[in-house]
């Protein structure tokens, strides 16, 4: 397995500011080149999709969330069609903050997740505590309940897919998780997984996400903590985001 290296922009970056950073992006990849070493996603908004994939190099693309409807009257929704035209690899499915802001229940989130599925798409599910939930010890019973509401009662393997560990009081705080902790959580979604699908969830990547920046990165992104990392505000500069990169591709090589 390879890492993966997500970056969310979230609800940042116009058409304009969107070219102009993949422009840079681009110009660092044709200068050192990343290889087959990582595999890396974009996810801009919306709005910046076309433009992104019309121009990126060095990686994939990705959308930050979906409906899961080919089409009809749900005003405002983007469906997976639409999201397949721009050439759309991955979507994220039940980021805290569309859990948690939005209002997003499981129910919802596994049909977006089969609807991905269905559709060829590689869904990114979101997992992750509240500061609450966590003092309360409460971290295995909600990363288990987010991961049986989405994953559960399935007689099959349902395709290729990432899970992401975003631990609520990490995002956007500047205080990540130890690589202890993070280590722990992805070991229990890792027992998750083969409980429920055996040896077929070993390639599943399970990343971290939650305050991630290059000089953090490499006690994430290594064999035995985590397979990679979702990005948010760290992401929203080209530099610094291919130098996370290749700051975790340092970190992974070492083992």
């Amino acid at each position: 397995m390879k890492p993966w290296l997500g970056a969310n922009w979230k609800m940042h970056k116009t058409v304009r500011e969107a070219r102009e950073y993949v422009a840079r992006w681009n110009s660092l990849v044709e200068e050192s080149p990343l290889g087959e070493e990582a595999e890396v996603v974009l996810f801009p908004p919306f709005t910046a999709l076309a433009a992104v994939g019309e121009a990126l190099v060095g990686a994939s693309l990705g959308a930050q969330d979906v409906y899961p409807e080919d089409q009809g009257a749900f005003t405002g929704e983007i469906s997976p069609l639409m999201l397949a035209e721009l050439g759309v690899r991955y979507v994220l499915v039940g980021h805290s903050e569309r859990r948690h802001i939005l209002g997003e229940e499981d129910a919802f989130l596994r049909r977006k997740f089969d609807a991905l599925v269905a559709r060829g798409f590689v869904p990114v599910l979101c997992v992750g505590e509240t500061a609450e939930e966590r003092r309360a010890g409460r971290t295995e019973e909600v990363l288990l309940r987010q991961l049986e509401g989405v994953l559960g009662g399935r007689e099959a393997f349902p395709g290729t897919f990432v899970v992401a560990y975003e631990p609520v009081w990490a995002i956007g705080t500047g205080t990540p998780a130890t690589p202890e902790d993070a280590a722990q959580a992805v070991a229990r979604i890792r027992t998750y997984l083969h409980g429920r699908f055996g040896a077929a969830a070993d390639g599943v990547p399970v990343v971290y996400g939650g305050s991630v920046d290059p000089e953090n990165v490499g006690g994430f992104v290594r064999p035995g903590v985590s397979d990679g990392a979702l990005v948010g505000s760290k992401s929203l500069e080209a530099d610094v985001f291919y130098r996370l990169v290749r700051n975790a591709l340092e970190a992974w090589r070492e083992g």
